[in-house]
C-alpha cells in the first residue's frame, strides 16, 4: 500500500479540445507549489491528477494544505493505492479507514469503475466491502442517507483506490491560461480579493502600489508587500511596482477643483498603470471596485475613469458588498493586514464633498487646468519594484 495524493479536476474537465493545456498548465503550478516538499511524480488521468512521494520524506498534510489553494483543484484527498486484487483491495482498506472511522459511528461506502473490465460491478463492491467494515468495526453501522463518513474505493486502470472523501479545493483554472494583468493594489480590503478572484479566472497577475510619501508611511508600503506575500500563496509569485504620487498630489491640491480631486486621483493611476502594463506587455488592468461603495466608485464615476483607458479594466467586486468582500478577504487571510492602520495615497487630500455624478467634459476640464504629464513621466521614471516569491 502507497499513500498518495489524488487532486480532482473541476471545470478542467469541461474544456474539450483544449483539455490538456489547461492540465498542463496545472501540473506546473502544481510542482512551483509542492516540489519545495520533496520529490514527487505527478500522473494525469481521467480527471484526475496523482501526486505519488519517491520517498518517505514528503509532508503528506503539508502537500494536501498546499494543493488545495491550487486554482484548477475541485477536490483534494489523501489516499491509498492498493492492488486492484478484490481481497487484497478489501484488506488494505480495512486498516487504511481505521483512524477515519474511529470517531464515527455511520458510513457508507460509494465506489467507481473506471475500469469497466473490472469483474465486480459498483454496487457489488459497496455491498461486499461494507460487510466487511462492519464486521471489522463493530461499533458502526451503515446510513447511506447521512453517514458519519463516506468511504470511496476507485477503480482505475492500473491501481484501486482507497480514500475516506474530499476535500473541496479553490476551484477555477489554472494562473497563466488567462493572460496577464496588472492589479491596482492598495492597502484596503477589496484589491486583494480582487486579486484573488482574477487569479482563480486564470489571470496571472503583477501589482502596482501608488503611495505618497511623507502623507503616506513606509509601513504602508510594507503593508502592500505583505498582501502580495499573501496573495502568492493563491496566485503565484508577483512583480509588484512602488509608484509614487506625491507631486502629483500636491500639484492637484493647488490646481484642481476640490470636488473633482478623488476622481482625478483615480484616472492618473489608470494612465500610470496602463504605461506600466504595456511596458510589460500586460493585456487588462484589474481593480477592487464595487459599484456605488464610495464616491469614486458610481456608475458615472467608472465611466469616467474607464475614459481614460487604453486596457480593459476589470472589476471582479463589481456587484458584491462588503460584508461578501470581508467573508473572502478572511479566507484568504488578508483581511488582518487590509485592517492594519496604514492608510495608501487614496485617503491624502480627500474631498469634503466628492462629486458622485460626475460629467466627463467637466472632469476633463478641471484635470486640464494643470499639465500633469511631466509629474507622470517624473513618476514612472523613479519607479521601485519587488519580486514577491512563494
Amino acid at each position: 500500500m502507497k499513500e498518495v495524493i489524488l487532486i480532482k479536476e473541476g471545470e478542467i474537465a469541461l474544456k474539450g479540445l483544449n483539455k490538456s493545456g489547461f492540465e498542463d498548465a496545472f501540473i506546473r503550478n502544481l510542482k512551483r507549489r509542492l516540489n519545495p516538499l520533496g520529490e514527487l511524480d505527478y500522473k494525469k488521468a481521467q480527471s484526475t491528477i496523482t501526486v505519488s512521494p519517491r520517498g518517505e520524506d514528503v509532508d503528506i498534510d503539508e502537500a494536501v494544505s498546499r494543493s488545495l489553494k491550487v486554482f484548477g483543484a475541485a477536490a483534494v484527498c489523501r489516499a491509498a493505492a492498493v492492488p486492484k486484487d478484490f481481497e487484497e483491495l478489501c484488506g488494505f482498506a480495512i486498516d487504511y479507514i481505521g483512524e477515519a472511522v474511529e470517531a464515527v459511528k455511520t458510513f457508507k461506502v460509494e465506489a467507481k469503475r473506471a475500469d469497466k473490465k473490472y469483474p465486480l460491478k459498483s454496487p457489488e463492491i459497496c455491498a461486499e466491502l461494507g460487510g466487511r467494515i462492519l464486521n471489522a468495526y463493530p461499533h458502526l453501522s451503515v446510513d447511506v442517507k447521512n453517514p458519519g463518513v463516506i468511504i470511496n474505493v476507485e477503480i482505475r486502470d492500473n491501481n484501486a483506490f482507497i480514500h475516506a472523501g474530499n476535500i473541496t479545493a479553490a476551484g477555477g483554472i489554472p494562473v497563466g491560461t488567462s493572460g496577464k494583468a496588472l492589479i491596482l493594489l492598495s492597502g484596503g480590503i477589496d484589491s486583494p480579493v480582487a486579486a484573488y478572484m482574477s487569479a482563480k479566472r486564470g489571470v496571472r497577475l503583477w501589482a502596482v502600489h501608488f503611495e505618497s510619501p511623507p502623507y503616506t508611511s513606509e509601513r504602508a508600503k510594507l503593508k502592500a508587500e505583505r498582501l502580495c506575500e499573501k496573495l502568492s500563496v493563491w496566485c503565484g509569485s508577483i512583480t509588484l511596482f512602488y509608484v509614487s504620487l506625491t507631486e502629483v498630489q500636491e500639484a492637484m491640491r493647488e490646481n484642481c477643483p476640490e470636488e473633482f480631486q478623488t476622481l482625478l486621483l483615480r484616472r492618473i493611476m489608470v494612465d500610470i498603470a496602463q504605461r506600466i502594463a504595456e511596458q510589460y506587455e500586460l493585456q487588462a488592468l484589474v481593480t477592487g471596485e464595487s459599484i456605488g461603495q464610495v464616491a469614486s466608485q458610481t456608475m458615472h464615476a467608472i465611466a469616467c475613469t474607464d475614459a481614460v483607458s487604453r486596457y480593459p479594466i476589470f472589476r471582479p467586486l463589481i456587484g458584491m458588498d462588503k460584508i461578501e468582500i470581508i467573508k473572502l478577504a478572511r479566507m484568504i487571510e488578508t483581511y488582518d493586514i487590509s485592517v492594519e492602520p496604514y492608510e495608501d495615497c487614496c485617503t491624502v487630500f480627500t474631498p469634503r464633498h466628492p462629486k458622485i455624478r460626475p460629467v466627463l467634459s467637466e472632469v476633463e476640464a478641471a484635470q486640464s487646468k494643470f499639465d500633469f504629464e511631466p509629474l507622470i513621466k517624473k513618476a514612472m521614471d523613479n519607479i521601485e519594484q519587488k519580486r514577491i516569491i512563494l
